[in-house]
């Protein structure tokens, strides 16, 4: 890699910290699509030891690559994505990827990896993106909720966390705190 590609890269991917989620801060303000990036891949990096039979350190790089396409398209939060959507992020990966000729069949194979959603690892990194959603939305203010979302998340995320005994349990908590919440009116 030449250090202009790298610098042509991470510029993109400061768009990251520009393009907001549909999801809110406990401080009531949009949270950018690197905040949760940050915190789903803390989460991989904190639970290493649960998953002892894993590579945690594929999980970790499944959560540091999977939303840079959203540095160009923007969030489109997944109960709303369509088909159409999947394949614009998909083609903003790949012309990404373009920028790193030296990474892009590595990285490719990484995004195809957590796309497809049939290695175990890929099935922890969607486990932990979607409940980090839920924990998120517990801990933002209940007045950014969208109706749906009283639902949604109480359901979200419920079967990929199915595949693991702690991601189940984590489920569980976050939806025994959204059940609090909304009984609260908080």
């Amino acid at each position: 890699m030449q250090p202009q590609e790298l610098m042509d890269f991470i510029h993109i991917l400061e768009k990251m910290k520009c393009n907001t989620r549909h999801g809110w801060t406990s401080t009531g303000r949009h949270e950018s699509v690197a905040e949760h990036t940050f915190r789903v891949t803390a989460m991989a990096m904190l639970l290493e030891g649960e998953f002892p039979q894993l590579d945690m350190a594929r999980v970790i790089r499944m959560c540091i690559v999977h939303d840079w396409g959203e540095a160009v398209t923007g969030d489109i939060p997944s109960f709303l994505k369509t088909d159409e959507d999947e394949r614009t992020e998909a083609e903003a990966v790949d012309r990404l990827l373009s920028v790193l000729p030296d990474k892009k069949a590595e990285l490719s194979a990484l995004f195809a990896e957590l796309n497809a959603l049939e290695t175990p690892e890929a099935k922890l990194f969607k486990a932990l993106d979607r409940i980090e959603a839920v924990i998120q939305h517990n801990e933002a203010p209940l007045s950014t909720w969208i109706e749906s979302e009283r639902t949604l998340n109480l359901e979200y995320g419920t079967a990929d966390c199915a595949n693991f005994p702690f991601m189940a349990e984590l489920r569980r908590i976050a939806a025994r705190e959204t059940e609090e919440k909304l009984a609260a009116g908080e």
